[in-house]
């Protein structure tokens, strides 16, 4: 499974890379924002129905048909061409479809993960399980901009094509983990408002906004200024993610979540806000493994705190809310900071970003949660 989310992960890292196509074919910032913030939308609308098919057909059934998604859709970007306005439409219809693959993918390997790791060290087992992906997202870039810069945007909408399917063939021989069938008696809105599942929504959805500026606007801003390696940001950026899980992915296990989330959004913020002075590489480099280095800690966090002492047959909906509403902050960022850059310029994104991590520092370190304070484990 950690080898198929690496080719599935690098397919999706590919897009990184597509608002140079947008602005190539004359989109603008806001623009930028909306074609990459509908993937993430889609993704959002879909959770619900994902959460319910996934704890129906079971993992494997469910991450096939994301990996089938992911392998197709792509293609369908070779179709794409003249001014951006001409295909506008079926841009956005291309981006709902592919982005609910996506979601497929992500949210059942994450609960077959979860399913086959032992309570005790579940961050651990998430954590790791992530490092493939996270290489896969730092492979992913640099491979598409060498393809780019030789071969043109047709090449490295194959290129995506093709290392999703890899990891469509790479988990065809794995066993069904979910093997308990016992009918939830909790709905998706029953789960969705416990006190500890909306914390953690709250938490997502701001670490999202922050994943929509380095997603959507560090490649565009890196190219305004010149920057001959553009993918050194997301080398770096994991690079540190992958670090902190290979060093520290007991860490959280021992301590508690609660403790190490408020530090990985300070740190992630200041990765962020660094990027408001970004000049070369240097700091391109600086940012990218700040906000990695957050990352790392921050997501296999949220991912355990959201899982943790859920009975098996919640954990599909437990996940799709985690999950949604990061995919939300995603959404919502992109458009809203895709409209800021539009009136202030790139420079004011990462604030606005930064300001949202900043923010989601200040609601898990001083936020209570039935009634205790901010001491681990108080879920």
């Amino acid at each position: 499974m950690s080898l198929a989310n690496f080719f599935i992960v690098s397919s999706y890292g590919t897009f990184f890379l597509l608002p140079l196509f947008l602005m190539r074919h004359g989109g603008s910032k806001a623009d930028i924002g909306i074609v990459m913030g509908v993937f993430s939308f889609s993704s959002v609308l879909c959770r619900p129905w994902i959460s319910a098919m996934v704890d129906r057909i079971g993992r494997k059934k469910s991450y096939m048909l994301g990996c089938l998604t992911l392998t197709i859709f792509p293609m369908a970007y070779l179709f794409f061409d003249g001014e951006l306005n001409t295909f506008y439409a079926p841009l956005l219809l291309i981006r709902i479809a592919h982005g609910i693959g996506l979601a497929i993918a992500f949210t059942s390997s994450f609960i077959y993960i979860a399913d086959i790791t032992p309570e005790g060290r579940l961050n651990e087992g998430i954590a790791m399980f992530g490092v493939t992906g996270l290489t896969g997202m730092a492979v992913g870039p640099v491979i598409a901009e060498f393809i780019l810069q030789r071969l043109g945007f047709s090449a490295l909408f194959l290129f995506a094509s093709a290392t999703a399917g890899m990891g469509f063939l790479l988990q065809t021989p794995l066993p069904e983990s979910y093997l308990k069938r016992t009918k939830s008696s909790q709905s998706f809105s029953q789960v969705l408002r416990k006190k500890k599942t909306l914390h953690v929504a709250l938490l997502s959805f701001l670490f999202g906004i922050g994943l929509a500026a380095s997603g959507s606007f560090v490649s565009p801003f890196a190219k305004h200024l010149n920057l001959s390696f553009v993918s050194l940001y997301f080398v770096a950026y994991c690079s540190a993610a992958i670090m902190t899980r290979l060093l520290g992915s007991r860490i959280a296990d021992r301590v508690g979540e609660r403790r190490i989330i408020p530090h990985a959004l300070l740190v992630a913020g200041c990765g962020m806000l660094l990027m408001t002075f970004l000049q070369g590489n240097l700091i391109l480099f600086t940012s990218g493994f700040m906000s990695g280095c957050g990352h790392g800690f921050l997501f296999p966090s949220l991912s355990a705190l959201a899982l943790r002492h859920e009975p098996i047959e919640l954990r599909g909906k437990v996940t799709a809310i985690f999950t949604g509403a990061l995919d939300g902050g995603v959404f919502a960022g992109s458009i809203l900071l895709g409209y800021v850059g539009e009136w202030a310029g790139f420079r004011a994104i990462f604030v606005l970003a930064a300001a949202s991590l900043f923010l989601g520092f200040i609601v898990q370190k001083y936020a209570k949660v039935n009634g205790k304070g901010p001491s681990p484990m108080t879920f």
